[in-house]
């Protein structure tokens, strides 16, 4: 009978613990705590994310069930209601704080790792993701219509799609109010949907800090033609413009010249419009950068599948967003 480590205490052994220990001592998390403390709750979390559990009433039953396996596991019994106290209570910031050592480390791991699009660079992607809860029992999440919502805005490194950057808020906050929180970094390359089409944003916050973006054009966008290059058609381009906005609003926001790329997709048939301040890659590149962003759609895909967020462990905010970061570890 084998009596060594589980392989769930095998893989929480990774865990650092000096760096874990910073950030609970630098929120007090441990104050008053006397028998389940910071560490404790990160492990059972954690145990009942790794083994798909649907509630605190089944996380409880589940470690009274495997009472012999618990110490070799590095867990202990924990009542539910000393769990659901410990995630209404302990400060979530910790776990975020936690969250960025563990993505400082994994991104050495794939620095170098290649993407499809040739590029030495930085490449990364920011979106949002609506998580639906029930206005009733979380009455902080007020979203629209009587329905309750948290967004998750996540920057994602494309190397490795390792999420680098995640800020919560209530579902009211508009995805481009959260454009000047993302770290920037010079001569990266930030892939966003038109919904971040925020002139201003796009202008102080990246151009002139020496970033490229490249999202989409809005329809309705004012501008004058200022030179055409070559394409290949048969690439499914149609044009490569330099462009500067004329509307009085846009052109006093982003008085700079800017990139209009149009492509067609052959699959689909679609024209998509291609926006960036970048006029040194090739028409075709700044197009299948675009394309890139499918990998921060799985990302959220993973969280809506694997998060239970019909089912959250807690309904306060402290509550589901330790959650979310403990997941996230």
């Amino acid at each position: 009978m084998n009596k060594g480590k589980t392989i769930f205490a095998q893989i929480m052994s990774l865990v650092n613990e000096y760096e874990f220990k910073k950030c609970v001592d630098h929120y007090k998390g441990d104050r008053h705590s006397i028998k389940f403390k910071c560490r404790d709750q990160f492990m059972v979390m954690s145990f009942a994310q790794f083994t798909d559990r649907s509630g605190l009433r089944d996380i409880e039953t589940t470690l009274n069930l495997c009472t012999q396996d618990l110490y070799r596991s590095g867990l202990k019994a924990m009542p539910r209601s000393t769990l659901a106290e410990a995630n209404e209570k302990k400060n979530w910031h910790i776990y975020q704080d936690f969250a960025q050592v563990l993505i400082r480390e994994a991104k050495k791991l794939y620095a170098d790792q290649k993407l499809r699009v040739d590029l030495d660079e930085m490449v990364y992607a920011f979106d949002s993701s609506t998580i639906e809860l029930c206005l009733k029992l979380c009455p902080w999440a007020t979203f629209h219509h009587g329905r309750g919502a948290f967004k998750m805005h996540t920057l994602m490194d494309l190397r490795g799609s390792i999420p680098t950057f995640v800020r919560l808020t209530d579902g009211r906050v508009h995805d481009s109010k959260v454009m000047d929180k993302i770290p920037v970094e010079s001569n990266a390359y930030y892939l966003m949907d038109k919904g971040y089409v925020k002139f201003d944003a796009l202008y102080k916050h990246f151009h002139l800090k020496n970033a490229y973006f490249v999202t989409r054009a809005k329809d309705n966008m004012v501008y004058e033609i200022l030179g055409r290059s070559k394409v290949d058609p048969d690439a499914g381009l149609i044009s490569d413009q330099t462009i500067r906005l004329t509307a009085v609003k846009t052109s006093s926001k982003y008085p700079d010249t800017l990139r209009l790329v149009i492509y067609e997709d052959f699959s689909t048939g679609i024209v998509y419009r291609f926006l960036s301040n970048n006029f040194l890659l090739e028409a075709l590149t700044i197009a299948d950068l675009y394309r890139e962003r499918w990998q921060i759609e799985l990302f959220f895909k993973w969280i809506k599948q694997h998060l239970h967020v019909k089912t959250f462990y807690g309904t306060s905010m402290n509550a589901v967003f330790t959650q979310i970061w403990i997941a996230i570890c």
